[in-house]
């Protein structure tokens, strides 16, 4: 019995349609007359994906020619060796060779032994690594070094002046704004840009200047008093005893 065959069924549309599918198309090849619906269906595929081929190979062909030519769209690409970068930084010119992918932290840090900068999160959400670009405080963790060509970068240490301590330094200093030490370059930085934007700034506006910058060890009021003093404006009691 393990040898034997059920016998077909031809009413039973599951066993009886394939055994004419298969008749049909015997009989559509035996005839070979023009191009079978089969047959064309096969060869639009065939060509489809051959064009699609055709076209990806060109296409990889322009954009590896572009990489050759360190051009694309337009646009010319860097790297991903060390690359020549000249840098406005407090107020001197500074060629580095750094990787396209160096941050301006880094680049200030490293290359340029300008360790003020400090770098805490190094995710841009303490901001103690705070420096000016074009007198605008910036992230400089989150900053590339190449985006800061053309434009002018002051640190905490392009700050002072002639040996002296910028006014906003000495404040600090005065009032005893710091702690750990690791927010106050950003610090610094955030509140001079303020002063530069308005002179007679109100301790809201000091709040709301440096609400970016994170002071682990809690000296804010002491940081409003110092903002507030180079300012001009009076010192309020609850600061000033703090």
């Amino acid at each position: 019995m393990s040898g034997s065959k059920l016998p077909i069924d031809q009413s039973d549309p599951l066993s009886a349609n394939p055994q004419r599918s298969d008749v049909d198309h015997a009989a559509e090849t035996k005839a070979g007359k023009g191009i079978t619906r089969r047959g064309f269906l096969k060869g639009a595929g065939v060509a489809a994906a051959g064009t699609a081929l055709l076209e990806g190979a060109q296409v990889f062909s322009r954009e590896a020619v572009a990489a050759t030519r360190g051009e694309h769209n337009g646009v010319k690409e860097y790297g991903p060796g060390p690359i020549a970068v000249t840098l406005h930084v407090n107020g001197k010119e500074q060629t580095v060779h750094i990787e396209p992918r160096t941050t301006l932290a880094d680049a200030l840090r490293v290359d340029m032994a300008l360790t003020g900068t400090k770098v805490v999160c190094d995710r841009g959400a303490c901001s103690a690594c705070t420096v000016l670009l074009d007198n605008m405080p910036i992230n400089s963790c989150m900053t590339l070094a190449m985006d800061a060509v053309g434009h002018r970068v002051t640190t905490i240490e392009g700050l002072a002046k002639n040996g002296e301590m910028h006014p906003m330094q000495a404040a600090f200093v005065k009032h005893d704004a710091l702690q750990c030490g690791f927010c106050t370059p950003g610090m610094v930085m955030t509140c001079s840009a303020l002063l530069g934007k308005n002179p007679k700034p109100t301790e809201e506006d000091v709040r709301y200047a440096i609400a970016g910058n994170l002071c682990r060890c809690g000296t804010y009021p002491k940081i409003f008093a110092a903002a507030q003093e180079v300012a001009g404006a009076s010192t309020p009691e609850s600061t000033r005893n703090a």
